[in-house]
């Protein structure tokens, strides 16, 4: 047999396998239907982050190859996504603008079948949710190498919305620009965190070259697709979104730059088995009271403190608001335990969520 009607055959092998896929495809939908009728009689949510997580490590056992992890999870994200819309379509805010990593994040986590919504602050990302004109937000917390975001802090200690997933994301940077060289470049422009966290490769290899800070990495792209001679330090979907040539890839100086993010609405994650929580609280102002009202009812209860952060509360000078996550899920009994404690020595506590432990 010649090398085309080999080629003819395996061609029609590729569109027999297709036929199967989408058959099976549609065959998941008329069950996703069908889920949805009982969700909506249980007043469930249609986003279930605890159950979309152990798809995803189910798939991961499951693939032998030899389409990569990735690649595998990336086609199921938006396999469950369309389904989602088939039940019932999402409405998802991000602090935009288009291209932002915020806007790569949400559409990796709800897929391109949902409607993602770019907002100019973090107030008005808040409000879109609050008010029902989004169903989420998703939210970056912190950066392994800048540190937490402020502003989201304090909006998460006077909101009535509760953290429903947690999403960690490695932070690459890329050189993008129309231009076809690396000689061709006389401005790089970026958010300034962004120009930052890529110092020593820029003094490196663009000397001569002018540095401009915008508002957002997104920015930066929409004005190199637009200027001859300009390059952005942006995220690779920005790229993609403004058709931009990578002139280098993974340009920032940390290999460990990794942010954090939070899905947040209006209704809680149930317990998988690797939950985080997070809360606030404020204390008086007496000596040891940190250690007696935090530090001592954890270590008595074996209850593992990931992070512990202050804030100015904002409302009166020198009054400080604590922000904790720790491991469990406040419907845990030992959890319960815990916070039963932390709450009596406590002047205001409010847990911000139990949610699904990202992978970091």
């Amino acid at each position: 047999m010649g090398s085309s009607q080999n080629l003819t055959k395996l061609r029609k092998d590729i569109d027999d396998i297709d036929k199967k896929l989408l058959e099976l495809l549609n065959e998941r939908g008329n069950v996703a239907l069908k889920i949805s009728e009982l969700k909506r009689e249980n007043s469930y949510s249609v986003y279930d982050p605890v159950r979309e997580k152990e798809i995803e490590k189910k798939l991961a056992r499951l693939n032998n190859g030899p389409l990569a992890q990735e690649s595998v999870l990336s086609v199921y994200r938006e396999i469950i996504s369309a389904c989602r819309k088939l039940q019932e379509p999402l409405r998802v805010a991000y602090l935009g603008p288009r291209g932002s990593f915020s806007h790569q994040v949400s559409f990796r986590e709800f897929g391109g079948s949902n409607e993602l919504i770019p907002l100019r602050t973090f107030d008005e990302v808040f409000q879109e949710v609050e008010t029902g004109r989004a169903d989420f937000a998703v939210i970056p917390i912190e950066n392994s190498v800048e540190g937490s975001v402020g502003a989201v802090l304090d909006l998460l200690s006077h909101s009535n919305l509760v953290i429903t997933n947690e999403i960690f994301e490695k932070i690459h940077h890329f050189l993008l620009s129309k231009s076809k060289s690396l000689k061709d470049i006389g401005v790089v422009a970026s958010h300034p965190q962004a120009l930052a966290q890529c110092k020593g490769w820029l003094s490196k290899s663009l000397t001569r070259a002018e540095v401009t800070e915008v508002a957002s990495t997104a920015e930066a792209a929409r004005l190199a697709s637009r200027k001859k001679g300009y390059a952005a330090v942006a995220g690779e979907y920005a790229g993609e979104i403004y058709n931009l040539n990578v002139l280098k890839k993974n340009i920032e100086d940390s290999a460990q730059n990794t942010t954090r993010f939070f899905v947040i609405g209006h209704t809680s994650a149930p317990p998988s088995g690797n939950d985080r929580t997070s809360i606030v609280f404020s204390l008086k102002d007496k000596p040891g009271a940190l250690q007696r009202s935090l530090f001592q009812p954890f270590a008595d209860l074996s209850v593992n403190l990931t992070k512990i952060e202050s804030r100015p509360s904002k409302e009166r000078p020198w009054e400080y608001l604590f922000f904790v996550d720790f491991e469990g899920h406040a419907e845990d009994e030992k959890i319960k335990k815990l916070l039963s404690k932390v709450r009596k020595s406590s002047v205001y506590l409010k847990i911000l969520g139990s949610y699904p432990a990202g992978n970091q």
